[in-house]
């Protein structure tokens, strides 16, 4: 290529900081197309393995194109527009898929399950870093209106920081320290009351054998799961609702499975006084004289380090201890109640670590959510909801075990400042691909043509199918008045 002067017709050599930029653009496009045909690559991979799962070819194609559809650039993922999106002329082939077609859906999760742990796996040993593995578990929600969806209930929305009408569903998140994660299970949390009602439940599509689970209960469930399918994790991990579940920790202590789990300030400990004291009591008494917190990471995020004070106490039990983690700036108290198995590595270090693991998690919620369209799902059925969960899974699983082998080899980034006057450098380089950008090259890679009207013939039933729901609901206010008048 040559370069032109503005102010003559002089041609000159590109300047040096110009090559630069061109030779970084190459080697960025480069990888963008490597990170392209190996996403493509895991999706082949990953659909080939659901195979097995579905009883008609025609069913299990339908869900790689659905698949397809969640890593597309669709604002909103329901069944209209994934139905548009594959090209259909009605959404009853993606409404037959979530309701009655016939699949596995719990053996589709332990496929997923699978080769998010073998991927993470692999992209770890070519790295060559061990790094912890957690299993974090957490719940997140997506607000519904009205009483007819499965598991709708007026409850605590974390989604929406307060008391809101919505369903809520237990994950679990498979963690390998400095190279990925991705969501491993789904059970959704239903009321006990909707199970013990024969008619609610049948119009909700309960199966028969669904009993009602507390959230410490479905996360022993999707534990088993995992450990059934081969998991080993170092640590697991969790916030209140699952620290506080007794049950739950006796499940990990039995299994020999560490734990890390927050509990609250008013949990009980026994001390090696003999004296049975609350968190809050126990870290009053015991580092009152500040001498007995350390400042250490909890592990690096985006913005560096996350600097915290922790404390570390024994309890009369020689394989638990408590860890307190407090704010260095507004003096906030975070609890955690440890279990370390004997013959396992039991430092404070590495207890600090697989705390600053849990929240991975949340980062797989907000991926799910914002780019994959998790709390999107507009069915009502027990069976759908699932359905829809497995494949939003399994797009995510896609994108993160590619980011994840491309990791090293796409990361640019000039070191990180030394001393807070430090000037910037000359080119910051560039981050590694994440999940959102290799999902935005998958859908760039997967995009087909749609056949000539599409649009049109969409255009035309959306606006027949409402005006007959509109209809509808017309002649059902019109019977309500009646009834008012009468």
């Amino acid at each position: 290529m040559r370069w032109g002067c503005a102010g003559c017709a002089k041609w000159t050599q590109p300047p040096a900081d110009h090559v630069f930029v061109r030779t970084t653009r190459s080697k960025a496009a480069a990888a963008a197309r490597v990170a392209a045909r190996r996403a493509v690559r895991a999706r082949a991979e990953l659909l080939e393995e659901l195979r097995s799962c579905f009883v008609r070819t025609q069913t299990w194609q339908h869900a790689g194109r659905y698949v397809s559809a969640l890593v597309s650039r669709v604002p909103k993922r329901n069944g209209w527009s994934i139905a548009e999106q594959v090209g259909d002329a009605t959404p009853d082939r993606t409404q037959r898929l979530l309701n009655r077609a016939v699949w596995d859906t719990t053996a589709a999760m332990s496929h997923v399950r699978r080769f998010v742990a073998g991927g993470l796996d692999a992209a770890a040993a070519r790295r060559r870093r061990r790094g912890l593995v957690v299993g974090a578990l957490d719940e997140t929600g997506q607000p519904k209106q009205g009483q007819a969806t499965c598991g709708v209930k007026r409850q605590y929305m974390g989604c929406a920081g307060r008391v809101a009408n919505g369903i809520n569903t237990v994950h679990l998140s498979y963690v390998r320290e400095r190279t990925g994660h991705a969501l491993i299970g789904a059970r959704q949390w239903v009321p006990a009351e909707q199970i013990a009602d024969q008619q609610a439940s049948a119009g909700m599509g309960l199966p028969p054998e669904v009993e009602f689970r507390t959230k410490g209960q479905l996360a022993i469930d999707l534990c088993a799961d995992a450990y059934a399918d081969g998991l080993v994790f170092d640590v697991a991990c969790g916030d209140e609702v699952y620290g506080n579940c007794t049950q739950l920790r006796e499940f990990f202590e039995t299994r020999g499975q560490a734990y890390v789990l927050r509990v609250a300030s008013t949990f009980m400990i026994d001390l090696p006084s003999g004296d049975r004291l609350t968190c809050a009591q126990a870290v009053t008494l015991l580092t009152g004289d500040n001498r007995g917190w350390e400042v250490r990471s909890a592990g690096a995020g985006s913005k560096g380090q996350r600097w915290y004070a922790w404390a570390w106490l024994a309890t009369a039990s020689p394989r638990h201890h408590l860890l307190v983690r407090r704010h260095l700036s507004s003096g906030e108290l975070a609890f955690h109640y440890c279990h370390v198995p004997e013959g396992q590595i039991l430092t404070k270090t590495r207890l600090i670590r697989a705390a600053g693991l849990r929240w991975p998690v949340e980062e797989c919620f907000e991926f799910g959510k914002d780019h994959f369209g998790l709390d999107q799902c507009q069915a009502r059925l027990y069976t759908a909801i699932a359905r829809h969960t497995v494949l939003v899974m399994a797009a995510l699983a896609v994108c993160a075990v590619t980011a994840a082998h491309l990791k090293d080899r796409t990361d640019t980034q000039a070191p990180p400042p030394s001393t807070p006057e430090q000037p910037p450098p000359p080119d910051p380089g560039l981050i590694p691909l994440t999940v959102h950008e290799v999902k935005r090259l998958l859908a760039d890679a997967l995009h087909h043509p749609t056949p000539p009207g599409h649009a049109t013939r969409w255009l035309t039933w959306r606006r027949r199918h409402q005006a007959r729901a509109r209809w509808f609901h017309q002649r059902t206010r019109l019977n309500r008045d009646y009834a008012l008048v009468s």
